[in-house]
């Protein structure tokens, strides 16, 4: 077998570990509270404001971890990298009849991550308003962000990326049914949209930055000159 290869893959996932890391927080709490419904043994790794905001719902939340507990990386200050980690990704983009993969895991204490919960730093928002600068729309730019939701759904056979809070009770109904476990219609439904949502992503950055000019960009930052 090709290391990569999949020659076989599970129809019904278990949800066992949830990564989550949102700027909108619409519906968060019903979502996070019907995972532990679904299966209370779920385990919540998540960042920051995400983590402060699922930690207040109380003893009714699943377990959870900071993200930066689980890698055994803290933050950087300002939250500049928070989820670029290798356990991360790799337990996004392990396969779980891959006995190469298995073996990543078990060399390194990652865990498989089952579902990702993402939605992106607010770029549209931000350069829609009459104070945009170009520093305020690159500060927005979201980095860790598209790269989960392209791991994950990337990785669709065995784990479910989510990008849309619409599709939270889509998701808890389909857990509900099957006893905490995503289906592949489902993963590959959530894959699909995923892609179109960094693709949208990325769409409006490229479009914004094109419209900039070089003058314009200088006018924003004071320079300083190079001494020899």
């Amino acid at each position: 077998m090709a290391i990569n290869t999949v020659e076989k893959i599970d129809n019904l996932v278990k949800v066992n570990h949830v990564l989550i890391s949102v700027s909108d927080k619409t519906g968060l709490d019903d979502f996070v509270l019907g995972l532990n419904k679904t299966n209370p043994a779920v385990t919540i790794y998540s960042t920051g404001k995400t983590y402060d905001f699922i930690k207040k719902l109380g003893r009714h939340r699943p377990r959870m971890f900071q993200v930066s507990d689980y890698t055994g990386q803290r933050e950087t200050q300002g939250g500049l990298v928070k989820t670029l980690d290798f356990k991360i990704y790799l337990g996004l983009l392990t396969e779980t009849y891959n006995l190469y993969h298995q073996s990543d895991l078990s060399r390194t204490g990652a865990m498989p991550i089952d579902m990702v919960v993402v939605n992106l730093y607010p770029f549209r928002e931000t350069i829609a308003k009459p104070d945009a600068t170009p520093e305020k729309a690159r500060g927005n730019i979201d980095i860790g962000g598209p790269c989960m939701i392209r791991a994950s759904a990337k990785n669709y056979i065995r784990v479910a990326s989510v990008v849309d809070p619409d599709d939270y009770r889509k998701i808890i109904n389909e857990l509900f049914l099957t006893g905490g476990r995503t289906g592949l219609d489902i993963r590959f439904y959530l894959a699909q949209k995923a892609f179109q949502h960094t693709a949208s992503y990325d769409t409006a950055i490229a479009s914004y930055m094109g419209k900039q000019t070089i003058e314009n960009i200088r006018g924003t930052y004071p320079q300083i000159e190079n001494q020899q």
